[in-house]
């Protein structure tokens, strides 16, 4: 199984600690961000990876050179634009499609700015036993965005903040808003249905895909720990989870 690491972000809202080096580089308790990650995915027996890389990306391919790629085959995808969670995954789509022979096999999407302890391996047999297009990692919990999720657990919709209006595109009777955690199963058909051009959010292709009645399901995480990593104080309270033993690096 294979992965992809979303690492191209520039980090705005981690100023000061990204002004020399890219977020991915940023660490929590003297492990980068990227370390981590890729370490986890490493843990759930995953061995090839490509990382998506635009701000400071000679930084990043340095650094894991000089970590000899933590054991790993790491790929670079160098961006000249950014082209945002979707169009970076339709840049390295062709390292999904290397193998020919397992051309449906399930690949994980993680975000470099994220990190728990969802369990990827149920999350993958969740996807498959679905038999979903891509099945995201969702909690109850508090957001600026939701997505909405019908009765079956399957997208439905978004909304921004919780009195906003819903954008929905498919009907669903009670949709439940939850928070996305940036940690995707995705089917490799769903490479050959990204339409879009240029750069764009992988959610918007979701949305676009489930309301053409394909199955774009939802993982429900809230037992596991989870962070944003977007921010100082994040990565501050996440070294504090991390005494206090809410997870493990």
């Amino acid at each position: 199984m294979k992965a992809m690491v979303l690492a191209a972000g520039l980090g705005t809202r981690l100023r000061p600690l990204t002004e020399s080096r890219p977020k991915a580089l940023v660490e929590v308790a003297g492990r980068t961000l990227l370390e981590i990650t890729l370490s986890r995915l490493r843990s759930f027996g995953i061995r090839e990876v490509i990382v998506n890389a635009y701000h400071f990306a000679d930084m990043i391919a340095a650094y894991l050179e000089a970590k000899e790629n933590f054991g790993m085959r790491v790929q670079v995808s160098r961006e000249e634009v950014l082209l945002d969670t979707g169009g970076g995954l339709k840049k390295a789509a062709w390292f999904f499609r290397e193998n020919s022979s397992a051309s449906d096999e399930p690949f994980l999407l993680h975000n470099v700015d994220v990190i728990s302890t969802i369990d990827l391996r149920r999350m993958v047999q969740y996807h498959n036993q679905a038999q979903a297009l891509a099945t995201l990692a969702v909690q109850d919990r508090k957001t600026s965005r939701y997505l909405l999720f019908d009765e079956q657990g399957q997208l439905c919709g978004r909304r921004s903040g919780i009195d906003q209006p819903p954008e929905m595109v498919r009907p669903a009777a009670q949709p439940q808003a939850l928070a996305f955690s940036g940690i995707h199963v995705i089917s490799r058909r769903l490479l050959a249905k990204m339409s879009e051009e240029g750069g764009f959010s992988i959610v918007s292709c979701y949305l676009r895909l489930a309301a053409a009645g394909e199955s774009i399901a939802g993982f429900r995480a809230d037992e596991y720990y989870w962070r944003d990593l977007g921010t100082a104080a994040h990565i501050a309270q996440a070294a504090q989870d991390l005494k206090q033993k809410m997870f493990s690096l």
